[in-house]
């Protein structure tokens, strides 16, 4: 018998960590770093860090490196190396491009370009799934284990951790009752939970689809600001009510309401990236600015709730093709793209013209 928490717990405890300002430990390949999450580093666990002696280094995605100019010598990121001066402003600004425009020149800027960066590549990645902005501090450590045990902090074998990092959780039905709604009175809403203590996903089945034929099928990421306040910047409102709507009239239909807002940023990050856009940036370019892709997202999760309901093929309501791509590569079958346009305006027309001519949306 045990009690002790498993890798996928104690990556759900290393995220929570991060989020609160907390530092964690990584191991691996014989070595350890302390890592902290730049967007929540404070003061004070700055100076002690320091105390700890040793250069600590800023890692940065290559897409943030590429905004500031830094050479990303292995590849997917870039090791700013710490000057002896630099405080807090000067880690928040390297981290966050909220003041780039006023504060251009962030440099000359050292990075690094020998030694094993493979703890490093684990420690964005792993501040990046806690929807932080994607920078970490990094400390060399001597004796982690001690170090670790005397602090309480929460250790990670980056070797059992990479799978996860990259794989899409297991999710299980929780529960799921009837629902009328206005798109129809036959709804029902069922609740998916991932194993990894990450956000819940829901399914709205319209009618009784049968499993052994083609549903109609809407993927549809959470748009707070879309789908709650109606907001003119985007078209997801107006998308999750016509999916809806269709549903209805057809008499059947699933919808997958995924937790992945922002295009899998976070609403905070989102948020960054608007007011990037309000600077003269479009969506992609703000993301990259941030240090994110240009969409994160994790469609994989909408063919496992399919699989986990029945449904082995879709009639898919998108103009996304990677929807299509993920989707068939996890094992459900598209027979049909159905087009899904409306919800453009004179706020919306913009970003809908960039998520064409540079993610290669069907508009």
């Amino acid at each position: 018998m045990s009690f002790s928490p498993d890798i996928v717990e104690r990556l759900a405890r290393a995220r929570a960590d991060l989020r609160m300002g907390v530092p964690i430990v990584l191991t691996g390949n014989g070595a350890a770093t302390l890592v902290m999450a730049a967007e929540t580093l404070d003061r004070d666990r700055l100076a002690d860090l320091r105390a700890l002696g040793g250069v600590p280094v800023l890692v940065i995605t290559v897409r943030r490196a590429e905004t500031l100019k830094a050479r990303a010598y292995d590849g997917d990121i870039a090791r700013v190396r710490l000057p002896a001066d630099a405080d807090l402003k000067w880690l928040r600004g390297i981290a966050d491009p909220a003041d780039d425009l006023m504060s251009p020149m962030k440099g000359p800027l050292t990075t690094e370009r020998d030694g094993d960066a493979d703890l490093h590549r684990a420690a964005v990645k792993l501040v990046k799934s806690a929807q932080l902005l994607p920078a970490a501090l990094s400390l060399p450590l001597a004796k982690a284990g001690a170090f670790a045990l005397v602090h309480g902090l929460t250790v990670i074998p980056a070797d059992l951790a990479a799978p996860h990092l990259t794989a899409t959780s297991p999710l299980h039905p929780v529960v799921h009752a009837r629902l009328p709604i206005s798109a129809a009175d036959a709804g029902r809403l069922h609740i998916f939970r991932p194993e990894d203590g990450g956000e819940e996903h829901y399914a709205i089945e319209i009618g009784r689809p049968p499993r052994d034929k083609p549903v109609l099928a809407r993927l549809h990421s959470a748009c707070f600001t879309g789908d709650v306040l109606g907001s003119l910047k985007c078209d997801c409102g107006p998308q999750l009510n016509a999916a809806l709507m269709q549903m209805g009239a057809n008499g059947e239909g699933v919808l997958l309401y995924l937790n992945q807002e922002g295009r899998g940023i976070g609403l905070a990050n989102k948020m960054r990236a608007y007011s990037l856009q309000d600077q003269g940036f479009d969506t992609v370019e703000a993301n990259h600015r941030l240090g994110f892709e240009d969409d994160e997202r994790d469609f994989r999760i909408g063919a496992k709730i399919l699989k986990e309901m029945g449904f082995s093929s879709v009639r898919l309501l998108t103009n996304n093709p990677r929807k299509i791509e993920m989707m068939e590569n996890a094992g459900v079958f598209v027979t049909e793209r159905v087009a899904l346009k409306v919800g453009e305006n004179a706020h919306n027309r913009a970003y809908l013209a960039t998520k064409a001519n540079k993610s290669g949306h069907m508009l």
